[in-house]
């Protein structure tokens, strides 16, 4: 299965300090070599402009690779998204104004091209640990309930590799 992972859930991993939770990283690695593990030109432009560790932001660097061009049936994508007026909130006011990357159609439209399944932190009730995306909201498990594209947290991410700590 492929595993898109929003900036969000990029981010989150910098809490399983490289130092200290080798595994994660090298099952992450393993991952990404496979081709199960893959995100988006723009959250690699997010985390270079973001609050994230150095080591995380060196670790992207260095698989530079995992952060892939949208291609041309993506773009096509990102645009069917937008043509539902509630789903232009992907994209802030400020991000408007400031012209700063926004990653979170292109995630989606990355799943999806892949047949692949978002991960990401933003837009989620946990409601007895259910995950449930927050109604109403333009966030990424909205927009992904809507096209029908797997989406899950970080947590459900590891669940679903089996990682045991």
């Amino acid at each position: 299965m492929i595993y898109v992972f929003d900036t969000s859930s990029i981010r989150a991993l910098q809490h399983f300090y490289p130092r200290v939770f080798k595994k994660i990283w090298a099952d992450l690695d393993s991952l990404a070599q496979a081709g199960d593990f893959i995100s988006t030109r723009e959250v690699f432009n997010e985390l270079e402009r973001q609050a994230v560790s150095e080591e995380v932001l060196h670790w992207a660097k260095e698989r530079k690779a995992l952060f892939t061009t949208p291609t041309a049936n993506e773009q096509k994508f990102v645009a069917e998204i937008f043509k539902i007026q509630h789903f232009q909130g992907l994209i802030g006011a400020q991000q408007r104004l400031k012209g700063t990357p926004v990653a979170d159609p292109f995630v989606i439209a990355c799943a999806k091209a892949n047949g692949g399944t978002v991960v990401t932190e933003e837009g989620w009730e946990h409601p007895s640990q259910t995950l449930t995306p927050k109604p109403n909201a333009a966030k990424i498990p909205n927009v992904c309930q809507h096209f029908n594209i797997p989406c899950i947290d970080l947590e459900e991410f590891m669940h679903q590799q089996d990682w045991i700590f």
